[in-house]
């Protein structure tokens, strides 16, 4: 009851935390908008027919990954430069309880990006949105959103060790978005990149999206893709697990909680 009075007060702190920044309004507001009449631009004359529902869940995605790495990466970072980070780290709560609500936090008011890319479409352009496997598109919208937050928490909790948080956000937003396929089919990309996408569990997520948007023929692709997922989701939550005493260590010699 204790852990989740505390995972409940910082999803609430969070988000209002977040949402006063104005980085991140820009992430979740003016990001996916702009995303939107940029990818509806680039898929307009493409000749496919499902193309605006293509454009929408793309570039709500993107606003949503974009949202995560400046915010629950750059947490820590803001943390640490206030000097609190040290205490959040030894609180009685527990650190990791207080950085699963701040995920949380960040990733469920993320969300609205996917709102804001329909808005966009809808309004601009006239794009319908048309759903034709409402029941798979929700289980694959929650089997992406746990997802999303084993990603956060995973790189979170790596980028604790380092004092250089705000580049490595930046350098792993676009690549992500290119080799998961948010804008467009992974499998046009290298065999390389194609072969790393599959480990990164963001790709099934986008793939089980698609399929649930664009009707689901073959349910079996359907399930397989949503085993890996699941698969890939419980692999980075025992890594989680794993790396929690490791790096609990690591910090302790490292000391790099403070700035400098």
């Amino acid at each position: 009851m204790k852990t989740l009075r505390v995972l409940g007060s910082t999803l609430l702190l969070q988000m209002k935390q977040s949402f006063v920044r104005p980085m991140f309004r820009f992430c979740l507001i003016a990001n996916p908008i702009l995303n939107t009449i940029l990818v509806y631009e680039m898929f307009r004359n493409s000749g496919q027919t499902d193309f605006a529902a293509y454009a929408i869940l793309g570039a709500g995605l993107m606003g949503l990954w974009g949202c995560i790495c400046f915010s629950s990466a750059g947490d820590l970072n803001r943390e640490r430069y206030s000097g609190t980070l040290s205490q959040i780290f030894v609180a009685p709560a527990g650190f990791q309880t207080i950085l699963w609500g701040k995920v949380l936090g960040n990733t469920l008011l993320s969300l609205g990006t996917l709102l804001f890319s329909w808005l966009t479409a809808k309004l601009l352009y006239g794009a319908s949105f048309p759903i034709r496997s409402p029941g798979y598109l929700l289980l694959a919208f929650l089997a992406a959103v746990g997802c999303f937050l084993s990603v956060s928490v995973l790189a979170a909790w790596l980028l604790t060790l380092s004092r250089k948080t705000t580049l490595y956000m930046n350098v792993i937003e676009i690549p992500v978005i290119l080799i998961c396929g948010f804008v467009f089919p992974a499998e046009q990309l290298p065999r390389w990149a194609q072969i790393l996408g599959m480990v990164l569990s963001p790709t099934w997520a986008v793939k089980l999206l698609r399929m649930a948007v664009a009707g689901v023929p073959d349910r079996a692709a359907f399930w397989r893709a949503f085993g890996t997922l699941a698969a890939l989701t419980a692999l980075y939550l025992v890594l989680i697990r794993l790396l929690y005493g490791e790096i609990q260590k690591q910090v302790r010699i490292r000391a790099t909680l403070e700035v400098c």
